[in-house]
């Protein structure tokens, strides 16, 4: 929808970053089998991934490997021999979720077992602009262990409420302890693990009441509304904060929270979303903090004795930015850092160090994704994933750096034949680094020119299907297609020291499209990285991109005639539409981002970034694919390229968000594109009959591309050869 927003770290730069639970659930729960997978899958021979494969991945955590801060989806037990976490993996026939507690031995024989299961998918919400904002990004689920280790605590969502519930370790009994109408957003055991302290909103049902009166005499259309999301009032996030109840596990008598006891509450779990810090036994601490005013300035790592003075420390990790966790091992006498670093951070790196006894030692780094870690012991516990290996837990030892596989979440993956990856770097024009994930067939032979379809925005851990998982990568390069997934470099604003405030910063990423030109740079260079290696054929190109990726997307249609064809899941920055469509709110962060007024004509503004404004001149092929919570802020492009005869089709999917959640839109997103990138790049076209009406209607945008290109001097058009059930086309030279 909108270019990033900064307000977040590197790894939270998607538009509607997670940050608490929301009201959504899946249609249906799901019956399911094989969550939990066998530890070791029969032996089959090596095939080919199919989408389903993508979509039904068994998740453990926030499925997108960038995001690295916020809570653990993992939970040690308090003798260390056990950890819990929440699987999830979705299942399209039932378009839900199967879902269910599962704790595993960190002791030899790795057992595995399911000790509760059901409910239905949790989703996050973001405060946007002081409202409350659904996003349809998956909910991270993190158990809590009893004192005792006998009980777990988790969330978990069943008729349309999430509470909070008590599991027995050993799966015997399983039952919910928040009976109430109010989401749980977070649950821990009291100290002495008799009582369940939990959180909920419960101003939200107070001012949905409210609301509900308002509708009598009409709705104010103020700042609470949110245009694109339907005319009733949003929530603001300072009528609902979050209140801590107690429930008494014997009696089950719940006790609202106020004072010294509910403050102290509140202070455990808001470290899980703090910025990185450790506390030893002994009282010394770790921790990081920008090193100037700057948001964007790098951390600095700190450290003080048990008397609080500070530690001084030279080593280059201390200033030099990156570090993503601290944790102290279980003696006291050694720091664990994990930091992000080399090349545009893509790498991450494990540090070990004994304070006060030289330098800190790296004793792993990988191009690999370590999310979720928490100590176990003289180790860590991690989730980690790679370019081709899906997630799976592993236990590092952060003085050697060697990794166990404790629990492989998709084993059926060593029965897949996974396209080749290779990692390219570059720099823009501005001198910032970035990188691409560049994918190519399995049995691709040197000197052969594919067509070659971008996927944005970030490319860390398991190549899926790119930020909002839209654009199956791998089935992309199964069909054919050669693939480059980008990470972004740092945002242009980056390169000035003196912006204090992320609203300065947003507007200096704003002025003359600052950061898109950046982005478009970096994105044209590895492009014709890609093109100058003789991968890529220049003149089957295709992009696609989500929120941030969106927008880079539409900026590169208007400012370059690289690309052939285009697929974009959200939509627009248009001249009406953000003064108009989003909502006083949205209408007043943008005019302080320097946007022209609603009544102002300033086609200058807009020219570099307007797809309607630049219609006329576009004729590269646009899928949109839409949620309907939002697609009426892609209405004034569509209209535009539509009423200009070009090539534009856009679906729109019910009950969906940003990110869009369902498994069976997840599934038809993901084959369309496909086709679609078949289509206009390949010149093939599925022999499913089913299929006949969606080409026929391609067949017509081909034909008002060709008129474009016809009237557009040095670009003919295709010329095309017809088969009974495939279309092979060559452009001219």
């Amino acid at each position: 929808m909108v270019s990033v927003v900064h307000g977040a770290a590197r790894a939270c730069s998607i538009a509607f970053p997670p940050i608490a639970s929301v009201l959504l659930a899946t249609a249906a729960t799901a019956g399911c089998t094989q969550l939990v997978p066998d530890a070791q899958p029969a032996k089959a021979p090596a095939r080919t991934i199919t989408m389903l494969d993508l979509v039904r991945l068994r998740d453990i955590g926030f499925p997108d490997p960038s995001i690295t801060g916020g809570p653990s989806p993992l939970a040690v037990a308090p003798d260390g021999r056990s950890y819990a976490f929440v699987i999830n993996r979705a299942d399209p026939e039932t378009n839900g979720y199967c879902r269910a507690l599962v704790v595993g031995s960190l002791e030899a024989g790795r057992r595995l077992r399911i000790v509760d299961q059901g409910g239905t998918l949790i989703t996050l919400t973001d405060v946007q602009r002081e409202l409350f904002v659904p996003g349809g990004f998956p909910a991270v689920v993190t158990p809590t262990w009893s004192p005792d280790g006998q009980w777990i605590a988790y969330l978990r969502r069943d008729d349309g409420v999430t509470r909070a519930w008590r599991v027995r370790a050993d799966g015997k009994v399983a039952v919910a302890v928040t009976r109430g109408p109010d989401d749980v957003e977070t649950v821990r055991w009291s100290g002495d693990g008799h009582a369940l302290l939990f959180t909920t909103r419960p101003g939200i049902r107070t001012e949905q009441q409210s609301i509900d009166r308002e509708a009598r005499s009409g709705w104010l259309y103020d700042g609470r509304v949110v245009t694109y999301s339907g005319a009733r009032p949003q929530i603001r996030e300072s009528v609902a904060p979050l209140v801590w109840f107690s429930a008494d596990v014997a009696t089950g008598i719940v006790t609202r929270l106020d004072g010294p006891g509910a403050a102290s509450a509140k202070n455990s779990v808001a470290e899980l979303y703090r910025t990185p810090e450790a506390i030893a036994q002994d009282g010394r601490r770790a921790w990081t903090d920008h090193g100037a005013r700057s948001p964007q300035s790098p951390t600095e790592l700190h450290l003080s004795d048990i008397h609080g003075k500070a530690i001084p420390c030279t080593a280059a990790i201390c200033s030099g930015g990156g570090i993503i966790g601290l944790w102290w091992s279980p003696s006291g006498n050694a720091l664990w850092a994990l930091r992000r670093e080399g090349w545009d951070r893509g790498d991450m790196a494990l540090y070990h160090w004994r304070v006060g006894a030289g330098a800190p030692r790296r004793a792993l780094r990988t191009q690999d994704v370590l999310v979720g870690c928490v100590p176990a012991g003289r180790h860590l516990l991690c989730v980690r994933e790679g370019t081709r290996s899906p997630r799976h837990i592993v236990l590092i030892d952060p003085e050697t750096g060697r990794s166990e596989t404790v629990f492989d979440a998709n084993p059926e993956f060593a029965s897949i034949a996974l396209p080749r990856v290779q990692r390219l770097r570059w720099t823009n024009d501005r001198g910032f680094e970035a990188w691409g994930d560049l994918v190519l067939p399995a049995d691709y032979r040197r000197g052969t020119k594919l067509p070659l379809v971008i996927v944005q925005y970030h490319s860390d851990g398991f190549l899926r299907g790119g930020t909002g998982d839209e654009y199956p990568i791998f089935a992309f390069a199964a069909r054919g297609f050669a693939v480059l997934s980008v990470e972004r470099p740092a945002f242009a604003s980056s390169a000035l020291p003196d912006l204090k405030t992320y609203d300065e910063i947003n507007a200096a990423d704003y002025k003359d499209w600052a950061e898109r030109r950046s982005l478009l740079s970096s994105l044209v260079t590895g492009v014709r990285q890609v093109i100058a290696m003789g991968v890529a054929d220049p003149t089957r190109i295709g992009i696609t991109g989500l929120s941030d990726g969106s927008t880079t997307v539409r900026f590169a249609l208007i400012n370059t005639r690289l690309f052939a064809a285009s697929s974009i899941s959200t939509c627009c920055l248009e001249p009406k539409t953000v003064m108009t469509y989003g909502g006083i709110a949205w209408a007043d962060y943008n005019r302080r981002m320097g946007f022209p007024l609603a009544i102002e004509d300033n086609p200058t503004f807009w020219k570099p970034m307007s797809l309607a404004q630049n219609a006329k001149d576009i004729d590269v092929p646009l899928l949109m694919q839409m949620d309907d919570d939002e697609y009426l802020i892609g209405l004034e492009a569509f209209e535009a390229l539509r009423e200009y005869r070009k090539p534009v089709e856009m679906y729109v999917f019910p009950h969906e968000y940003h990110a869009k959640w369902q498994p069976i839109h997840r599934l038809a997103i993901y084959e369309r594109n496909l086709d679609w990138f078949d289509y206009w790049l390949r010149g093939h076209r599925d022999a499913d009959a089913a299929k006949d009406n969606q080409y026929r209607r391609w067949d017509a945008l081909r034909v008002l591309r060709d008129e474009a290109r016809i009237k557009r001097p040095g670009q003919a058009p295709l010329a095309c050869s017809q088969a009974s059930t495939s279309t092979s086309c060559m452009i001219r030279p």
